[in-house]
């Protein structure tokens, strides 16, 4: 299912004009790229922030329909508030179907529960990467690259060259000949025991200390 970001041209630029838009319920934005000049839009801020929440807005191909135009666009950049996290400013890319394209997509981790390393050996999961760098034609974009625990043993580690990716879709970590770790699993860590047994100093100190209550009884036995 495609989703469809709606927005307006802008012609008013700057700190200034951000601001303003922002107080009235707006997002300002970018669009760019596919050899045409860069556009400033407008987009209203409760829909955006719906959309912005779902995990596909980030690694889809998007229809924004600008004024009443449509392109394809991808989410390149966006800057959030820091302490509400609210949208600040969104930077879209013009997509060309016949031209390959760099994408980050999530990793969607399966079978966690009935791993051998886990339900038979007591491990836990170690996630190294949560999301992959891939590189194909907008048509073969997937939204996440499924990854399959039900096998992994414990003290064993998924790497990128264990994945299987769909036809098209090359992982760009590989063409670097990085195989970089998935996900593992390890030994849970052994928690300290609350109990903590005496150190020989201790020990020592009360061993002195039953000698000279021993000693004080047997002066006071022979004063009297």
């Amino acid at each position: 299912m495609k989703i469809t970001v709606t927005a307006e041209k802008r012609d008013m630029k700057g700190t200034g004009a951000s601001r303003r838009l922002r107080k009235n319920g707006k997002i300002p934005g970018i669009l760019y790229g596919n050899h045409k000049e860069a556009q400033s839009i407008v987009l209203d801020s409760k829909t955006l922030h719906l959309q912005f929440n779902k995990e596909a807005f980030h690694a889809s191909i998007l229809e924004l329909s600008t004024d009443g135009e449509k392109e394809s666009v991808l989410l390149r950049d966006y800057q959030l508030e820091p302490v509400r996290g609210t949208i600040l400013h969104v930077d879209f890319q013009r997509v060309n179907q016949n031209e390959k394209i760099h994408v980050n997509v999530p990793f969607h981790f399966i079978n966690e529960d009935i791993a051998k390393g886990v339900k038979l050996e007591g491990g836990v999961v170690s996630h190294i990467m949560t999301e992959v760098n891939i590189f194909c034609l907008p048509k073969d974009l997937p939204q996440f690259i499924e990854v399959n625990l039900e096998n992994l043993e414990l003290g064993h580690t998924i790497h990128l060259s264990d994945l299987k990716v769909p036809d098209g879709v090359e992982i760009t970590a590989l063409t670097h000949e990085n195989d970089a770790a998935v996900t593992s699993i390890i030994k849970p860590k052994v928690q300290a025991s609350e109990d903590v047994a005496p150190s020989s100093d201790d020990s020592a100190a009360d061993t002195d200390e039953n000698k000279t209550d021993s000693k004080d009884s047997g002066n006071e036995d022979s004063q009297s």
